[in-house]
Formats: structure tokens, C-alpha cells, sequence
């Protein structure tokens, strides 16, 4: 069992439709036909969307995609149309709102990878693979891989797991043209991104994007690089052979698996409220991120 520990009822605004719940974002359609898009301050962990939720983390997010698109916009249109709160919207959307084209969103997720860990550490222990792509002996946790590789996963909804598919899958699923498009798009956009986040002293170990396409064109939707769709390490701190300190979820997660939280992540049971200096530590962690990759205070 997982999901909501608490699944919250999705403000209602006039001339807006309430499309959808995520786990961090309400998606709704205005009367013009566009989607808005508004992240709340929620956090999501072991497939668990937790009772607590952390400070302007919302707006972070927004905000830092915003960002990103800018530094991207040669290499990928985006669907933002606007960041004006749409008219009778609660003044709390203020920063975390945003107005889209919609797009026929492609049924996958563009995966990037440039080091090694997680589901792709595990693969590759077992088969020096990653979704079926080879790769060289004597790699660890963290470390650098010989190119960037597109690694896609199916979306899966709240509560489930992104499954790893080969990029064979993907092309069944959306035809041999698109999956080449998706391919180059992530790599390019992962490696920019890599360079710009490198140069403030950050490693972007690997990241998710979601497209859509609007007519035959290609489109970047959803968030991109965040501190939620983003592994991002500290490069001062990266050391391959260990699992790297992160700037996202890691106190989140640290907390939920010891012994003071009281809970068993292998039981039927939802998790527990974070404590107060758990909530401090991960803002200040989504702070940081956004101030150093942007170079922008955060207030």
C-alpha cells in the first residue's frame, strides 16, 4: 500500500476545471483551453506523498524551471504561456502557478543519465547494463559514465514505481521517428544543463524530463531540473564508491528509515509527520540548490 498519506481536496477557482492530483502538482484546464499548472509545498518519499509538507518548496520548484527554460529555450521550446495568476486564483498561487500549452504528452519518461547510482547501479551490478545499454567493468556508486545515456521509464501514478523500458519499448510505443527525436532532446538538454550546473558546482548526476508534442514539434513540459526530477551532488563532495550527499530529499529519507521515525518502510502502514528540524533541513536544501544554479538570492 502507498499514495496519499493524506490526499488533499483541490481548491476550486471559477472558470478553472480540476483535471488531476499529483503528487506535488494540481493540474487544471481554463476556459481558453490551456492547462494551469500549480506546485504545492508537498513531498513525496518511498512512493508515499507524506502528511508534512515543506516550506515555499512549491515556488522553488517553479520557480528554478523557469530558469531552466530560459538557458534551454535554443535547444527545446517549452510549454509555458504565461505566469500571470489566472483570475480569481488564491493569491497563495502567487510563484508556484503556471499557464501551458496543452501538448499530447508522450507516455514515458526521457531519462538522462551521466553517473551511476540508483536503479541504474542496481542493473548494472547485475548485468553491467542499464536499460539494456552496456557499459564498461569497474564502475561504482557515482561514478562518471563514458558519454551520457537515455535511460526512459514508463510514468507510473501515485503511489507506484517508475519502471525502467529500453529505448526499443519506447519506439514500439510512440514509433521509430519520435523515440530518435526524445533521444536527442534529453541528451542534449541533459548535457547543457550538465556544463551550466558543473560551472556553479554542481554535478547533475541524472534527470527525467517530460515531453509533449503540439502539432509535429517537439515540446518540454512539466518541471524540468529540479531538486525533484534531478539527482544534483555537491561537486566539491562527489567521491565515487559511496552514495554521494544530495541536495533533494536525503533528510526526508535519512529520517523515514531510522529508528526515531518508528516506522517500517516494509509495512502496510503510512509514514509519520516529519519533525520540524527535518522540514528545516530539506527547505534549506531546495534553497540552496535553487541559489546556487541560478545565482539568484532566494527571499
Amino acid at each position: 500500500m502507498s499514495g496519499f498519506v493524506e490526499k488533499p481536496e483541490p481548491i476550486q477557482v471559477p472558470g478553472l476545471v480540476h483535471l488531476h492530483t499529483g503528487k506535488v502538482r494540481e493540474l487544471y484546464r481554463n476556459e481558453a483551453g490551456d492547462l494551469v499548472m500549480v506546485a504545492s509545498d508537498r513531498i513525496s518519499a518511498y512512493d508515499w506523498v507524506l502528511p508534512t509538507e515543506i516550506p515555499d518548496k512549491g515556488r522553488v520548484l517553479t520557480q528554478l524551471s523557469l530558469w531552466w527554460f530560459e538557458q534551454l529555450a535554443d535547444l527545446a521550446p517549452n510549454h509555458v504561456l504565461s505566469t500571470e495568476l489566472p483570475p480569481g486564483a488564491p493569491a497563495d498561487w502567487e510563484g508556484r502557478a503556471l499557464v501551458c500549452k496543452s501538448l499530447r504528452m508522450v507516455p514515458v519518461e526521457c531519462v538522462a543519465r551521466g553517473y551511476l547510482t540508483g536503479s541504474g547501479l542496481a542493473e548494472y551490478d547485475e548485468s553491467r547494463t542499464v536499460c539494456g545499454l552496456a557499459l564498461p567493468e569497474g564502475l561504482v556508486d557515482g561514478s562518471e559514465l563514458p558519454a551520457p545515456i537515455f535511460t526512459p521509464a514508463t510514468k507510473a501514478e501515485v503511489g507506484e514505481h517508475d519502471e525502467n523500458v529500453s529505448y526499443e519499448e519506447v519506439a514500439r510505443q510512440v514509433g521509430a521517428e519520435a523515440a530518435a527525436a526524445l533521444r536527442q532532446a534529453t541528451l542534449a538538454v541533459y548535457s547543457r544543463a550538465r556544463d551550466i550546473a558543473r560551472e556553479r558546482g554542481i554535478v547533475l548526476a541524472d534527470t527525467k524530463f517530460e515531453f509533449g508534442f503540439d502539432g509535429d514539434d517537439l515540446v518540454l513540459a512539466d518541471e524540468v531540473l529540479t531538486p525533484d526530477s534531478s539527482r544534483f551532488w555537491p561537486a566539491d563532495r562527489w567521491q565515487p564508491g559511496r552514495a554521494q550527499p544530495s541536495y533533494d530529499k536525503q533528510f526526508v529519507r535519512d529520517w523515514l528509515t531510522s529508528a526515531e521515525s518508528g516506522w517500517d518502510r516494509g509495512s502496510e502502514q503510512p509514514p509519520p509527520p516529519l519533525p520540524q528540524q527535518v522540514v528545516d533541513a530539506t527547505r534549506a536544501k531546495y534553497v540552496e540548490a535553487y541559489e546556487l544554479l541560478t545565482g539568484q538570492s532566494w527571499s
